[in-house]
């Protein structure tokens, strides 16, 4: 299925209408999964436990396969000053979430800090996270906006 991250259709300026289709010629974006996914899960939250991932493809690149990732956590940039790092804040939804140079990431949610922690990766606008409780989750960042399993997260901000 290509992965949707529906809060981007919500922007002022959302991308076009196909452009999470797959099409020759563009690199692909996909994940394979085992058993049944609702129509909810792939526009709303896509959670997926590392068992049920089949293979995870982000712009032509296997992220995951059979549950685990393929390549060390972090971005997919040598520099340090990678502006998709840093503070991440939903205030509406009282989260902020921190993505840290070595690939980690924290949550701070309504107040509980770590209330999820884990590894991400980041591939140009995408990015996929392990959660150490052990499940994997899907954002993307649109216009300088970080969406992620209904949060519509801005830079720079700390909650």
């Amino acid at each position: 299925m290509p992965l949707l991250v529906n809060t981007v259709f919500e922007d002022p300026e959302p991308p076009a209408p196909d452009a999470f289709d797959l099409k020759p010629g563009r690199p692909a974006t996909f994940a394979v999964v085992r058993g049944r996914v609702s129509s909810a899960q792939i526009t709303q939250m896509l959670v997926v436990q590392p068992q049920d991932l089949v293979a995870l493809v982000i712009d032509g690149e296997l992220i995951a396969f059979a549950g685990a990732p393929q390549r060390a956590a972090g971005t997919d940039r040598l520099d340090t000053g990678d502006p998709r790092l840093g503070p991440w804040t939903d205030r509406r939804r009282a989260m902020t979430q921190y993505l840290t140079q070595d690939g980690r990431y924290t949550e701070t949610r309504n107040g509980r800090r770590h209330a999820y922690t884990g590894h991400f990766w980041l591939n140009g606008d995408r990015i996929t996270y392990l959660d150490d409780t052990g499940f994997w989750a899907f954002g993307q960042y649109h216009r300088g906006v970080l969406h992620h399993a209904g949060y519509i997260l801005r830079p720079g901000e700390s909650g």
